[in-house]
């Protein structure tokens, strides 16, 4: 009965060990779970935002004019409210801005990277499979759409369509789509040629059940890897957009948005208009690379030491 006992245990150990494996092998960098601590962090303030902000810097009847532009630390003109990061031109308090417009930013970052993930996953595991012409299609198209800048050809998309959160998405994954179906297309040529694709064939399966039952969960490490590093440049490149202004509407502003607001005030010495939304967005980036760039290390043996 020991013998049972100790054989379900090992049993149950050799079943969890490769989560096991992989938490502890990201928890072995501190500069990993130092962003991914830091990211949680945001993320957490800006789900919460709504409950434990300030002040509400987009309700009409909170702010007041009058306590326009002042200092990190000063209070309000009825010293009922601290203002610990200033306020901008129009009174709203920076602090509560930061942690408003973190909601856009991440919601933007995270929402047009996964549906550019879905599309360009979806297109590289096609290119692999089918081959031949269906496969040169895609990669000329992918070809063509790397060849230009991202920030021009969201532009050009925005310019078209207008500024809101939606149109902002439909731009990002528009010039993001192609990397993962780069990305997928190359690690799926691989494995097209591995025994249980080959088996899955002779059983006659539906292509579709082929694709993505079988072939994408191989295809998903790189594929994490590159997710990550895309949330990071979405936001990224969506601040950019909203502070050339034609990204998000000025009433819904990303951090972006709130670094485009007090740049004209910078050379009066009203620095902080812009710089603590900077220094939010550089430091949510920071984070998401940190993790993104250990996640790569995790899951590609051929990177471990």
């Amino acid at each position: 009965m020991s013998i049972a006992i100790q054989g379900g245990t090992a049993a149950k150990d050799k079943v969890e060990t490769p989560f096991r494996r992989f938490l502890s092998e990201f928890a072995e960098s501190k500069l990993a779970m130092g962003g991914f601590l830091v990211f949680a962090t945001i993320a957490l303030l800006a789900i919460l935002a709504p409950w434990i902000a300030p002040q509400n810097p987009y309700d009409l009847a909170v702010i007041d004019i009058m306590d326009g532009r002042l200092e990190p630390g000063e209070k309000s003109g009825d010293g009922a409210t601290t203002f610990w990061l200033g306020t901008d031109d129009q009174g709203r308090d920076m602090l509560s801005a930061i942690m408003y417009g973190l909601r856009i930013s991440l919601m933007v970052g995270a929402g047009s990277a996964v549906l550019a993930c879905a599309v360009g996953a979806a297109l590289g595991l096609l290119a692999a499979y089918a081959g031949g012409k269906t496969d040169s299609a895609i990669m000329r198209v992918v070809d063509l759409q790397l060849s230009f800048p991202a920030i021009l050809v969201a532009l050009m998309i925005l310019a078209f369509l207008g500024k809101s959160i939606t149109n902002v998405v439909i731009a990002i994954v528009v010039v993001e789509w192609a990397y993962y179906a780069r990305t997928v297309r190359g690690t799926a040529l691989v494995e097209r040629r591995r025994e249980y694709i080959e088996a899955a064939e002779c059983l006659a399966l539906p292509k579709y059940r082929i694709l993505f039952r079988h072939l994408l969960p191989n295809c998903l490490p790189p594929l994490i890897v590159i997710a990550t590093m895309q949330v990071a440049r979405a936001i990224a490149l969506e601040a950019t957009l909203s502070f050339l202004g034609l990204g998000v509407p000025i009433t819904e502003p990303s951090l972006g948005l709130l670094i485009a607001n007090g740049y004209e005030y910078m050379l009066s010495g009203k620095y902080w208009i812009s710089f603590y939304p900077g220094i939010a967005l550089l430091v949510t980036i920071v984070a998401i690379n940190l993790m993104g760039d250990h996640l790569r290390d995790v899951l590609n043996p051929r990177l471990k030491k």
